[in-house]
């Protein structure tokens, strides 16, 4: 499937001249090296990235315990939780049938900390009372710097709900060159909303989602910055509203992050 996929993407998202980010540098008075950061257009919201928990739910041992722990050659770390499960995941993608999606708030009340800390961005500083460097091995934290596949799907299902002309709504997506590691090089890439879930599987783009996507019409854009753990979508109330409301990606305003 994910071949198909990627000879689509090819095909669908050609690129686009750099020249197409001149508003986004206007707009945001930055040279987008981890993505354009928009302002409220006039509204935003932040779409926080997945994280799942496994069924045996978190343990007292860090992902990096675990990961240590494994290098020794060490076997049934954890009772009952494979290290293919903890270690083989892609970041923001489900990592197994025995693990389901933990959000955000759900997260928060269990440790007393805020969804998102009043006055930061969602990243690796969320969630203070999980100290630095020791996120549970029974939890996945959120991808950092992309969007895990459902949730790039979902958002895509949503702009095309609240875009005129829907399915067909001409985009651009710019990638940030640090998502190229070595290859020093921005990109962007035109194509249309109905494509744009085959846009995760481009073979040119290493299954990263853009840093910034947003419609020729400049009504939406959004923007997953390198090191942020949520996307920023800024476009009409309407928009943000049913991002706000929806059931299967989770989202907030942030007032210090308008």
């Amino acid at each position: 499937m994910y071949e198909t996929a990627a000879a689509l993407a090819t095909a669908r998202w050609p690129f686009a001249e750099f020249r197409e980010t001149d508003w986004l540098r206007d707009l945001t008075a930055d040279d987008g090296l981890t993505g354009f950061m928009p302002p409220a257009l006039p509204d935003a919201a932040w779409v926080l990235h997945s994280m799942y928990e496994h069924e045996l739910g978190p343990s007292g041992m860090s992902f990096g315990e675990y990961h240590r722990a494994t290098l020794m050659g060490e076997h049934d770390i954890i009772p009952g939780l494979d290290p293919a499960d903890v270690l083989d995941g892609f970041p923001g993608e489900l990592p197994g049938p025995r693990w389901r999606r933990l959000r955000w708030s759900e997260l928060a009340r269990r440790i007393g900390d805020p969804t998102v800390p009043e006055g930061r961005f969602p990243c690796h500083t969320s969630f203070p009372a999980i100290k630095s460097g020791s996120w549970p091995a029974g939890i996945q934290a959120p991808s950092e710097g992309h969007l895990g596949r459902a949730d790039w799907n979902r958002l895509v299902d949503v702009l095309t709900e609240h875009s005129p002309q829907g399915a067909d709504t001409p985009c651009l997506a710019y990638y940030s060159p640090l998502l190229h590691g070595a290859d020093f090089d921005p990109r962007v890439r035109s194509g249309t909303l109905a494509d744009a879930k085959v846009l995760y599987d481009h073979p040119g783009e290493n299954h990263w989602s853009p840093s910034n996507l947003w419609s020729r019409d400049r009504s939406w854009i959004l923007c997953t910055d390198y090191d942020l753990w949520a996307t920023k979508v800024a476009g009409p109330a309407p928009l943000v509203e049913a991002l706000l409301g929806d059931t299967e990606i989770e989202a907030v305003r942030l007032p210090w992050a308008t």
